[in-house]
């Protein structure tokens, strides 16, 4: 039965480390190499992330600079940052690339605020179908005579106890990115 348990703990922190990965990579008003994981350049023929063709580094808190160590990546590497998600504008002054990521408007934060709750709630929805998966296999081990009722209770009870737990741990994950995202 722990076993079970323990299998399910595992499968309830995948949303969660879902959920962390995709708030990562969340405008913030704040520069983050996260945001840059996703854009991958054409490196001599095959798709490569801008981290294995630059050094990536963040002087201030609203910029990013990318230094490629081949010099004549930088046109390619500023056609890929103009046209990914990210909204900004690249910078090339011939050496390395510059990314400055303006303030967030009061309109935007609101809007981001509903989008990480919106993130945070298919987490719980994820966690809730695991939750459902574990206790239809309890209940099936119980009819099959597997296990008696007063086990297939208990086992329930801890799914639910699991459950709400890894509910908790999104919801601070949530309230933490969202602090993060209404901080001026």
């Amino acid at each position: 039965m722990d076993e079970y348990l323990s299998q399910m703990k595992d499968e309830m922190d995948g949303p969660i480390r879902h959920l962390k990965t995709g708030l990562s990579k969340v405008r913030t008003g704040r520069a983050s190499l996260a945001l840059l994981d996703d854009i991958k350049i054409d490196y001599y023929g095959s798709p490569t992330p801008i981290s294995g063709v630059a050094s990536l580094s963040v002087p201030e808190p609203r910029m990013i600079i990318i230094k490629p160590w081949d010099l004549t990546m930088l046109g390619e590497l500023e056609k890929a940052l103009g046209s990914s998600s990210l909204g900004i504008t690249p910078n090339n002054d011939g050496k390395i690339i510059r990314l400055m990521f303006p303030e967030l408007t009061g309109d935007r934060r609101k809007d981001l605020t509903k989008q990480i709750a919106e993130m945070g709630e298919h987490a719980k929805v994820a966690i809730r179908n695991v939750r459902r998966e574990y206790n239809d296999l309890f209940r099936s081990m119980q009819k099959e005579g597997d296990i008696s009722e007063d086990d297939s209770k208990r086992m329930v009870e801890s799914v639910q106890t699991e459950t709400n737990d890894a509910c908790s741990r999104v919801d601070s994950v949530v309230k933490a990115k969202e602090a993060e995202i209404l901080e001026i």
